[in-house]
């Protein structure tokens, strides 16, 4: 407890802790949704589209990469979202072929173009998470707060819109809903997270990130509202105990995050079989 005192004495600690927390709370809240809609790789595909934007921005020098990989993540999940409804191209498909490529060329590119000495690490740091999330500026804080303020304000202000198109499309386009457009809502949000989510946990573990609280929590609560909140908890737990173990064991933050999800999930399955039986 002393030696995380100590550690919770530098900024860069605590902003690394704050950033994690904003990320975690996010994308549970959109983890539930996607897991009913049985899009839950949409986060995986839209993660290597990242990476690869990142690879660009890496090697045109700019000084920030959010400036290029956040329009071109958001593009992406518009355009999955279309070819997801194509009748030639399944929505796996669609997520197949856009996640394959875009992580293909985005390697391509850094190995062509790449002037680092060191491609291999700034590759794998880019896909499984570095320390980056503990050399955060202010500037990117304050860009990571801004950003998760959006998401959390457009999910409660449409609710109950996500609440019907993510249980019956079908009943909320004969109701009137516009299902299109909150199903675009949906994929520009997940856009958002996977931008915000690449230093925290890198671009092969977002998933993790996204679906293992919205699991968890559906092993112990049966309403969507119950699940929400559940998984909203259980997310900025596990983040905040992966990046503590991480500070402080020397662990890789990404990793270390994603392993304290797989022992929520264990953990809450548990409970919930034994709730059953009881």
């Amino acid at each position: 407890m002393s030696k995380l005192l100590m550690y919770l004495q530098y900024p860069f600690v605590r902003y690394a802790l704050i950033v994690g927390v904003l990320i975690a709370l996010c994308a549970s809240l959109l983890g539930v949704t996607l897991v009913l809609k049985r899009f839950s790789f949409i986060g995986d595909g839209l993660s290597h589209v990242a990476f690869g934007a990142m690879a660009i921005a890496t090697v045109l020098g700019l000084a920030d990469n959010m400036i290029l990989v956040l329009p071109i993540t958001v593009v992406s999940a518009i355009l999955l979202l279309k070819t997801g409804q194509n009748t030639q191209i399944k929505g796996d498909a669609a997520i197949a072929m856009i996640s394959v490529g875009a992580l293909a060329f985005g390697y391509l590119i850094m190995n062509i173009f790449s002037t680092s000495s060191n491609l291999s690490g700034d590759v794998c740091s880019t896909l499984f998470g570095s320390t980056s999330i503990l050399t955060l500026t202010t500037w990117e804080v304050t860009l990571c707060l801004i950003l998760s303020v959006i998401v959390i304000v457009v999910f409660v202000l449409f609710y109950n819109k996500i609440f019907a198109v993510t249980f019956d499309e079908n009943f909320s386009r004969a109701i009137g809903v516009n299902a299109d457009f909150y199903n675009l809502l949906i994929a520009i949000i997940i856009a958002f997270i996977i931008v915000l989510a690449m230093n925290l946990v890198g671009s092969l573990l977002i998933s993790a990130l996204v679906i293992f609280p919205a699991l968890s929590a559906m092993r112990l609560f049966k309403s969507f509202r119950g699940v929400i909140i559940c998984s909203a908890v259980i997310s900025v737990v596990c983040a905040l105990a992966g990046i503590i173990i991480s500070i402080l064991a020397g662990t890789p933050v990404g990793s270390t995050i994603v392993a304290v999800d797989v022992a929520g999930f264990a953990l809450c399955a548990l409970v919930g079989r034994l709730a059953v039986r009881g």
